[in-house]
């Protein structure tokens, strides 16, 4: 008995020591990555962005981490306490277990299991209960207001994501992250897919409430939604949370569409460059997407964010699974 437990505590301890690296590395890009939103959108604005804290302003992130730990955590005298608290850690917690079974390179990935994308369907389902859990518990109607919106807006999309996702499996004939990005080494499914890849991009931004479609978080009527009545490391946890779920939507769109950690072509210069740089530049392609439509677009109002969802998505997307089916099927008999 002792023996089996002292062998359980050292692969413990050894999948702690592998995972602690990854989630300081996350939180690193996510504090970088508010850097760079500011930097872009100030760039496509034509102003100077920040440039005070440290040189080129790359401190601004460390800067805005200390600032938030060192303000009072407030909870609000009527809010259910414990729920109040509990909403932001269920946040960051779903957007680190994700990554779980994201592959960065040909054998290199936390956990290979075969259902791998639909573990990562579930789990970006759960997400909606922390907003839910953090408007309901604030006791506030603008938090609860945006709670809501956001509930309609993430499972509105997330009927879409979930047939696109059906028609790449279709497509690579298994439910294996790392056996999807390697059904892509004849050509990525962006091209073979390109309507579906168009659905599941601006289906992400509406899952992670970015712009157009921030209407959870719209200043303008509900003075930042579901998380108004959070502040200091409660709200900083929201705020990582979010930002994280931007980089795995970017993961996935590389996965499904862009081949993963492969080169875009198969060439002896492309193919020196190692798999896991070429999954981080992809990642960062699509982040840069995300930050300048926000620079760019306005927010859409909600009949609109709900029309496009339901009428022009969903009918798209079962079409897509019903011709992929029908070719893979019935293709080499006509």
């Amino acid at each position: 008995m002792f023996e089996t437990l002292w062998q359980y505590s050292l692969t413990l301890f050894f999948i702690v020591i592998k995972i602690i690296p990854f989630i300081i590395a996350l939180i690193l890009g996510v504090a970088y990555l508010t850097l760079a939103e500011r930097k872009v959108i100030a760039a496509m604005q034509l102003r100077v962005g920040p440039n005070m804290v440290g040189p080129f302003g790359l401190l601004q992130p460390i800067a805005d981490g200390i600032k938030l730990l060192h303000k009072e955590i407030i909870i609000p005298q009527e809010a259910d306490k414990i729920l109040f608290i509990f909403a932001p850690i269920l946040t960051f917690s779903l957007s680190l277990a994700a990554w779980a079974v994201i592959p960065f390179g040909e054998n290199l990935v936390f956990s290979n299991i075969n259902v791998g994308i639909l573990y990562l369907f579930a789990i970006s389902s759960l997400g909606v209960y922390g907003i839910i859990i953090a408007g309901w518990a604030s006791n506030s109607k603008y938090a609860f207001l945006g709670a809501l919106r956001s509930a309609a807006q993430m499972i509105s999309y997330e009927v879409s994501i979930g047939l696109v996702i059906v028609c790449v499996l279709l497509c690579a004939g298994s439910l294996n992250l790392s056996q999807i990005v390697l059904a892509q080494s004849n050509g990525w499914f962006a091209f073979k897919l390109l309507p579906f890849f168009v659905i599941f991009f601006i289906s992400s931004l509406a899952e992670t409430n970015r712009t157009p479609f921030d209407l959870p978080e719209a200043e303008a009527e509900l003075v930042a939604g579901y998380n108004v009545e959070y502040s200091s490391f409660s709200y900083a946890l929201f705020y990582l949370g979010e930002y994280a779920n931007m980089i795995l939507m970017s993961a996935m769109n590389s996965i499904l569409f862009l081949g993963g950690w492969l080169p875009p072509f198969d060439h002896p210069v492309l193919n020196l460059v190692p798999g896991p740089v070429w999954f981080i530049v992809k990642i960062c392609l699509m982040l840069f997407l995300f930050l300048w439509i926000r620079a760019t677009m306005p927010r859409y109002r909600y009949d609109q964010l709900m029309r496009l969802g339901w009428k022009v998505f969903l009918p798209v997307s079962l079409i897509g699974v019903a011709v992929i089916g029908a070719f893979i099927t019935y293709g080499d008999k006509l």
